[in-house]
């Protein structure tokens, strides 16, 4: 009998997202089909798989030539591309939010990142991305800066369900969360359903590897080197432990009280960097209840086929991870530069990805208003440069 492996991964409490979104999987059925298929019940978007999807698929050659034809600019354009997709995206995973209450069946769309260090810009745009595409199993990407922190909180408190991203470090998730409580709070005085609204923070994963692996080698030291492929998942279940505290508060529960859902740890860039690590390294040791994980569909494939769920395998774990942290502060490891690092590069990449989105975009409206057959073929060399400039989850 065949192993229902992401059956399993979802008994244990743990969302399978899908880290992509293209009109080819939307057309297909593709993405329905993972839905129906392989438990994912959640999508995530970012600019670099947009820029992506658009160079790859002649679906989108008819709306850039309408587009173009109404004489639209690239921003403008860039939105009712990534809408229109990411609408569609949430009528085809309606079925898991209704399932579920609302708390799966979700689908991300992220903030212009240039806006990163503008709460009140951030706020304008999360307003109206939700306009927009107008569904209510949608969720708001708002990066976790310090001015995303505000913004973080205005937005909830409109009634608007966030996907807070870019949380690499524990001082700024305790923040993240604190923003989250705040929100609902205000939410609920302006008379909002608090059970309508939902949020998950993005608690990135494999890049806190890549970048301390990296100062592990230079270190070079035998004790150095022993501690690679280690900091990543002590990092995660840290945060989870953080989380478990805050949402065992009395604040918490007079919101629950009042039908508020918990904002789910989601563990985002959770595909394997090194290959000398096991390739659902990121997946198997972070099974914890009322977790999400969003993987690129190669790493979904991957655990269908040879992942092993255990129960929880996060919880009975934080001394382990504490005695991780603090190894590698012995071998001369800053963790505060590592996550001051990895929240500036991450928003740095965000925006790169964003300006190549934008270029693409810039060269396909050309290319159609001069008549080309395949626009698309115009922003194909952009997305070459978008994946480089990365943006998982």
């Amino acid at each position: 009998m065949t192993t229902d492996r992401l059956g399993e991964l979802t008994a244990a409490g743990v969302a399978v997202w899908l880290d992509d979104l293209s009109r080819v999987r939307l057309t297909s059925g593709g993405l329905d089909q993972l839905r129906r298929e392989k438990h994912v019940a959640g999508v995530t978007t970012n600019p670099t798989i947009f820029a992506k999807a658009l160079s790859d698929a002649h679906e989108y050659d008819w709306q850039l030539r309408d587009l173009a034809s109404r004489g639209v600019d690239v921003e403008e354009a860039v939105r009712m591309l990534t809408t229109y997709d990411v609408r569609w995206a949430c009528d085809v995973m309606r079925p898991s939010y209704d399932a579920s209450g609302g708390v799966d069946g979700r689908v991300s769309i992220e903030v212009d990142p240039r806006s990163a260090h503008d709460s009140v810009k951030t706020t304008a745009e999360a307003k109206a991305l939700w306009w927009l595409v107008d569904r209510p199993n949608l969720f708001i990407k708002i990066p976790a800066t310090e001015a995303g922190l505000p913004a973080i909180t205005a937005t909830l408190a409109e009634g608007i369900s966030v996907n807070v991203t870019l949380i690499f470090g524990l001082d700024r998730y305790s923040q993240v969360m604190e923003a989250f409580l705040a929100g609902l709070e205000q939410a609920k005085a302006n008379g909002h359903d608090l059970s309508t609204i939902g949020s998950v923070a993005s608690f990135f994963v494999s890049r806190v590897d890549s970048e301390v692996d990296a100062r592990l080698e230079k270190i070079g030291s035998a004790e150095a080197k022993a501690l690679r492929g280690k900091a990543a998942v002590a990092n995660a279940r840290l945060a989870f432990e953080r989380y478990s505290e805050v949402f065992a508060s009395d604040r918490w529960r007079a919101l629950a009280d009042a039908g508020a859902h918990p904002q789910r740890p989601l563990w985002a860039s959770t595909s394997t960097k090194n290959p000398d690590y096991r390739d659902v390294i990121y997946v198997e040791e972070l099974i914890a209840p009322g977790t999400v994980n969003t993987m690129p569909e190669p790493v979904i494939h991957a655990y269908a086929e040879h992942g092993e769920t255990h129960p929880d395998t996060v919880t009975g774990a934080y001394d382990d991870a504490r005695t991780v942290f603090s190894a590698l502060e012995s071998v001369g490891v800053d963790l505060a530069d590592v996550i001051a690092t990895l929240e500036r590069e991450g928003v740095e990449k965000f925006e790169a990805s964003w300006q190549e989105l934008l270029d693409g975009v810039r060269k396909s409206l050309a290319a159609a208003s001069a008549g080309s057959n395949n626009p698309k073929d115009a922003a194909r060399e952009n997305a070459d440069a978008a994946g480089r400039a990365g943006g998982d989850a």
